[in-house]
């Protein structure tokens, strides 16, 4: 099986269905006011849709784009991995289907990051220079 890659030139904006982006425009000032809550406060919050169906890695990595296309410019605040998983989760649940919010570790030099998956594939997961120092996730939600 072949997997389609999306290559995005830098300081280029990626591109969404109009329909996804409406959805992740909805999802992501969500996920923003969520990340003013206790880390607490967003398992629970991402945990009350577990009794939906999984989302296809089609749509997961759909929604991941649609999030990060409606990423304000002028937003003064972190719009970073952490809340555009978030979004990408959230935009699930709104579509009716859900998807993990994965909270990652690596070690050489230290860093934290977040992604959406599903059985099957992975969102925002593999940036940067993952190939060679891959992420080991921390925590799944739900």
């Amino acid at each position: 099986m072949v997997e389609a890659v999306t290559v995005v030139a830098p300081g280029a904006r990626p591109t969404a269905p109009l329909r996804l982006r409406l959805v992740a425009a909805v999802a992501l000032p969500l996920s923003l006011a969520l990340s003013k809550a206790p880390l607490r406060w967003r398992i629970a919050a991402v945990r009350q849709v577990r009794h939906l169906p999984y989302a296809t890695p089609e749509r997961l990595d759909a929604l991941y784009t649609a999030a990060t296309a409606v990423v304000p410019w002028w937003w003064p605040g972190r719009v970073a991995c952490m809340e555009i998983s978030l979004a990408t989760v959230i935009a699930a649940a709104l579509t009716g289907r859900r998807a993990r919010w994965v909270l990652g570790a690596r070690f050489r030099p230290d860093a934290a990051h977040a992604w959406a998956e599903v059985p099957g594939g992975a969102a925002g997961r593999d940036i940067g220079d993952a190939v060679d120092r891959p992420w080991t996730a921390v925590m799944h939600v739900p």
